[in-house]
């Protein structure tokens, strides 16, 4: 059983009125745009909810966000990762509030950055590390290292994949051909020259791509995220690492995304050994940074390759990367929230909300299926599993998911816009848990009965 095209469109309609009704003063505010933004909102994503126009936010604290028509909704999405650990945490408000009086930038390291190094080779493992304000930034360094090392030109993504904004991965397979991404702004390149793609979980078609040896790093998530949530085949991270190793390219995890799996992110969690390791988003509690690590080895020949090439600019680096209040942010993330017994509640909320939104799908006879990782959860209105990128842009269901959170959010609930994954922060309640499992049946019942 699904959801019949007449009904998902009827549902939006109503949703829609029902949303406009409940927030006068945002439509106001937003009926012409916000002034002197192009299109109307700061950042043109902003557009992309499901709405028929975003709301203005007043505040956010934990795991619940109010507009300023007085709405407050159970907050799912959580920044997308930005705010995993909810909003605004005491520890790092506190040190915000300490630097801030302070200083905020001045391109020399602060005392908690003397801290910051050890944490971060702590809680992820590898030994050496660097300071950057966007996971895309870190992983544009991290690759400009890879390539400088290995003498290499080309990196390797998987189709269906997400590292920001990174030129180089905006690719993906039509037909069984690399293509540039569709959509892509201002693109005149083929980016497809300087990038290998192959399916996500096939590692016969990825020892092929990297036996051409010009390959200098093979930049992937853990787990699929972006589209249709894609988990890895039993032994397949093993073999990434093998066939990798087999010839000579380097291995970067971006955990922007997966640092939901546990503490150390599905790295430290499964054990994974990669030579480079980028991490954004939630790093800092909301403020804006990123890290990037690497082991000994990259960090020998990456210090070689600095003393042996021409002196000049490196490419690297933006000027507000590692200012004192990213490293106070990080250093109370790492030390007081990103901890052992918050991912332990983490998990067991989300296992709830898994077990939850299962049952309801099943109930219904829906052809969908739940899928989880730690405390990131997803469903998707297709069978599953899925295996790779190309099953992952066939299972979107845009119309009937848009239906779904543009419901969802009529009866306080918030969740992802781009896709339907759902975030359990430590101040997510088992209350604000059940009570979207039940808005999700009672959507779902109405589009197919």
């Amino acid at each position: 059983m699904n959801a019949a095209p007449a009904a998902i469109a009827e549902m939006h309609r109503t949703e829609s009125n029902a949303y406009v009704a409940a927030r006068p003063k945002s439509l106001a505010a937003l009926e012409n745009g916000i002034a002197h933004f192009l299109d109307g909102v700061p950042m043109h994503w902003m557009r992309d909810w499901p709405m028929p126009f975003p709301f203005v936010v007043q505040s956010a604290k934990g795991a619940t966000i109010t507009d300023i028509d007085g709405n407050t909704l159970d907050d799912f999405c959580l920044g997308d990762t930005g705010s995993m650990f909810g909003h605004s945490p005491a520890p790092v408000a506190q040190a915000i509030r300490s630097q801030a009086a302070r200083g905020l930038t001045y391109m020399l390291p602060s005392e908690d950055a003397l801290e910051l190094g050890r944490m971060l080779s702590n809680m992820f493992g590898l030994p050496e590390w660097q300071i950057a304000t966007t996971a895309t930034d870190a992983n544009r360094f991290a690759l400009r290292v890879a390539r400088a090392i290995t003498g290499r030109e080309k990196i390797l993504v998987f189709n269906g994949c997400y590292h920001g904004a990174v030129d180089e991965t905006m690719v993906r397979i039509r037909n069984g051909k690399p293509v540039n991404r569709p959509g892509l702004a201002g693109e005149f390149r083929d980016l497809t020259q300087r990038t290998r793609i192959v399916e996500f979980n096939d590692l016969e078609a990825l020892d092929a791509a990297l036996a051409h040896g010009d390959v200098a790093c093979v930049i992937t998530e853990p787990v699929l995220t972006n589209s249709c949530m894609v988990l890895p085949a039993p032994g397949f991270h093993d073999g990434l690492r093998s066939i990798t190793r087999k010839y000579g390219s380097l291995l970067l995890i971006d955990e922007t995304h997966t640092i939901s799996t546990g503490l150390g992110g599905y790295t430290r969690v499964h054990g994974l050994q990669p030579d480079l390791f980028v991490l954004g988003k939630p790093v800092a509690g909301g403020v804006p940074a990123s890290v990037w690590g690497m082991t000994e080895e990259v960090a020998a020949r990456w210090k070689k390759n600095c003393m042996e090439r021409e002196a000049g600019y490196s490419g690297m680096g933006t000027t507000l990367s590692a200012n004192p209040l990213q490293f106070a942010a990080m250093r109370a993330t790492l030390s007081q929230v990103m901890t052992a017994e918050n991912y332990a509640r983490m998990e067991r909320g989300a296992e709830r909300l898994q077990k939850g939104l299962a049952r309801a799908i099943d109930r219904l006879g829906l052809a969908w299926h739940v899928v989880r990782v730690g405390a990131r959860v997803e469903f998707i209105c297709a069978p599953g599993p899925l295996r790779n990128g190309a099953e992952a842009e066939l299972a979107h269901s845009p119309d009937l998911e848009a239906a779904i959170q543009l419901a969802l959010v009529n009866r306080g609930t918030l969740i992802a816009p781009f896709h339907n994954m759902m975030l359990v922060s430590p101040a997510t309640t088992g209350r604000q848990i059940d009570r979207l499992i039940a808005n999700f049946a009672d959507i779902a019942r109405r589009l197919v009965s």
